[in-house]
């Protein structure tokens, strides 16, 4: 086995090349000072041969000195007092890059968010243990020898997640902490020790009482790891699900019909679509989506007096959007998810869908100078990486979407060669159709409509083709005189 006694540090001070001055200078200056927390976490992960960016963009310094004694160390460097009553200093680089560099501290009077009272210290092992969990209590020095106090290297190769000391205390400290459980069980790809999983199930209520801000980066942290699935299942299993999302809670015991859905009820295939997605997406809004695309179903269900769920896409993109909102997600990644859930199914109608129709609902959020299917149309790669997903999650798997991604294939070759939606909307556009004497109105964008799906079907190909045609259509339209 890998003798994990060291981290790289050539590695993180390649990617980060003041923190060996830092480290250094306190050192030279008669301080103690360590590399700590992911940094070293996830150092021993690379050494492990797991999954894991390292070294990560951002990295975290301790010292036994205190913040006027940093400042006297670093008197030539710019330094940001970012927390200094609790003892964290930003110091900028030469180029520019910060480190955020703090003191050994210890907290105490906590509220079951966050601590009341904190008092700096001069020794590593009271910071360490005043943290929450025994991975993320990990040090190292500047030539990357490791300083394990609490055990965290046994449990990171175990790929176990427990706290520092009793996990009820912990928890009580701040309660978010019960999610970050989660969090690193997904991120090491591993499991929570019993005591600390049964003291997250007796205290999951707790998790009311943190601010929903919080509760949604920490959703969204889940979702970005590639074990996103067996967080979805913790949440639920601990508890801490139906508070947090209640909506997808009531999921359980949704019963679909066995042709489509032989997996099970709609909670089931809501886990079985988050398994799928883990394999190849990489986007945690889009990962959100996917684990609601089907929150509305059991209101779609009720509504329809348990005769189907038709409807529930809408309803589903109605009730992400309180979602969104209650979890303080921007208005854009709101918007995105709402978007997402209310077209999952509609996607499945592209290749039926008329070629002008194609053309508008894939260039929706159109990025024109990008040259990929994922970059020039966002939205709509998006859309393809849900329905992938929920569709491999149930009977019909690439069957279902399979034909829609040969469509769209089709389609953009079809704009490569013949016309897309923003040279339509170049050739012929509203204020043209008022200069032939349309008034703004629904006439004017049916009428549009019409003259944009001929240009994009290739039957027209100049402005005064266009021109000509919305001649003649607006005759043929013209109002009878029961109309005026």
């Amino acid at each position: 086995m890998t003798q994990l006694t060291r981290i790289s540090t050539d590695i993180v001070y390649e990617a980060h090349p003041f923190a060996r001055e830092i480290l250094s200078r306190l050192q030279n200056a008669g301080f103690e000072a360590v590399l700590i927390g992911g940094v070293v976490r996830d150092g021993l992960q690379a050494q492990l041969q797991r999954r894991v960016l390292f070294p990560p963009d951002d990295i975290d310094i301790a010292t036994s000195a205190l913040p006027e004694e940093i400042r006297r160390t670093f008197h030539d460097q710019t330094i940001i007092g970012v927390g200094e009553e609790f003892g964290v200093l930003l110091i900028v680089a030469p180029n520019g890059q910060t480190y955020e560099v703090a003191s050994f501290r210890v907290e105490s009077e906590y509220d079951g968010r966050w601590p009341g009272k904190v008092d700096l210290v001069r020794d590593l092992e009271t910071d360490v243990r005043r943290r929450d969990l025994t991975i993320n209590g990990l040090a190292a020095t500047v030539d990357g020898h490791v300083i394990d106090l609490v055990g965290g290297t046994k449990d990171l190769v175990a790929r176990r997640v427990a706290t520092i000391g009793d996990p009820v205390v912990r928890f009580r400290e701040d309660h978010l902490r019960m999610m970050r459980v989660v969090r690193f069980a997904c991120r090491i790809g591993g499991d929570i020790d019993e005591a600390t999983a049964q003291a997250v199930r007796d205290h999951a209520d707790a998790i009311q009482s943190i601010s929903l801000e919080r509760v949604g980066v920490e959703l969204l942290h889940i979702l970005e790891t590639p074990h996103a699935v067996r967080g979805l299942e913790l949440l639920d299993d601990l508890g801490l699900l139906a508070h947090i999302l209640p909506e997808l809670s009531n999921c359980h015991d949704i019963p679909q019909p066995e042709e489509y859905h032989p997996e099970g009820d709609v909670f089931v295939h809501t886990v079985e679509a988050i398994r799928v997605a883990d394999n190849f997406i990489l986007d945690p809004i889009v990962k959100l989506a996917v684990l609601l695309h089907d929150v509305g179903k059991p209101v779609a269900l009720e509504r329809n007096e348990g005769r189907n769920m038709g409807g529930h896409c809408a309803i589903g993109a109605r009730m992400v959007k309180d979602i969104g909102r209650r979890l303080r997600l921007s208005k854009l990644q709101t918007q995105r998810v709402s978007s997402l859930v209310r077209h999952h199914m509609r996607i499945a109608d592209f290749p039926r869908m008329g070629r002008g129709k194609q053309i508008r609902f894939l260039s929706e959020g159109e990025v024109p100078e990008a040259s990929t299917l994922s970059a020039r149309y966002p939205l709509f790669y998006d859309l393809l990486q849900v329905l992938v997903a929920d569709c491999e999650a149930s009977a019909h798997r690439a069957s279902g979407w399979a034909p829609i991604l040969r469509e769209t294939i089709r389609v953009m070759d079809h704009i490569a060669q013949v016309c897309g939606l923003q040279r339509a909307r170049e050739m012929i556009d509203g204020h043209d159709l008022t200069d032939l004497g349309l008034s703004p109105g629904p006439r004017l964008g049916r009428i549009l409509n019409l003259v944009h799906d001929r240009i994009l079907a290739g039957h027209i190909h100049s402005r005064e083709e266009a021109f000509a045609v919305a001649q003649t259509l607006i005759e043929e339209d013209a109002p009878s005189s029961s109309e005026n």
